[in-house]
């Protein structure tokens, strides 16, 4: 089975990974482009800030293109959205550990500060928390299809034991109505009868 056919593309949790997609792609996008109205030159690290954290043009740029991502995968939606949300979330995490690591050093060539360090935490975070969303809880709804995934026997037994159970009242079978039309009205000879 393929990544993509696991989920639905009507099913409620494509509507989490697409908006959360899309909400973080918006803020990375805001964050990108005051940066780039500010005229910041690349990799100057004279400690310019943004909304609170250090910011120069490549970070700018970064964002904008992270921003961007996102939200493309907000409008694809499903699985793609899920995915990106998922390698973003994990990037922004590594990101901040690694800046924790070369903050006061000549390596900081995106100029992070420790505003962004914690900003880079969070909103991996948030990321992370939309993508895997209804993927890797413990206690998913039985018509999940990742939990459809993980219990292949349990799901068939659930999905026999739902085409066994009775019609409700008023309600013909699969078949019977083409099979009654084909007779006629009340038993009279159909076209098939009169051949």
């Amino acid at each position: 089975m393929k990544l993509q056919d696991e989920l639905p593309v009507d099913h409620q949790l494509g509507a989490v990974y697409r908006w959360g997609a899309a909400f973080c792609g918006v803020v990375l996008l805001v964050f990108g482009v005051l940066g780039f109205a500010d005229a910041l030159s690349p990799f100057d690290t004279a400690g310019q800030s943004i909304a609170g954290m250090s910011t120069n043009g490549a970070l700018s740029l970064i964002s904008v293109l992270v921003g961007l991502a996102l939200i493309i995968g907000g409008v694809i939606g499903g699985n793609v959205a899920s995915m990106l949300n998922m390698t973003v979330g994990a990037l922004f995490l590594l990101s901040g550990f690694v800046h924790i690591f070369i903050l006061d050093r000549p390596a900081n060539l995106l100029d992070f500060g420790m505003t962004n360090v914690v900003f880079s935490f969070v909103m991996g975070l948030v990321i992370l928390t939309f993508g895997m969303y209804g993927r890797v809880s413990s206690k998913l709804p039985h018509d999940n299809p990742y939990w459809r995934r993980r219990h292949p026997r349990e799901a068939a037994e659930e999905s026999l034991a739902r085409r066994r159970q009775p019609a409700p009242a008023g309600t013909l079978p699969a078949g019977t109505r083409r099979a009654a039309a084909l007779r006629g009205p009340a038993g009279s000879p159909g076209p098939r009868d009169s051949l």
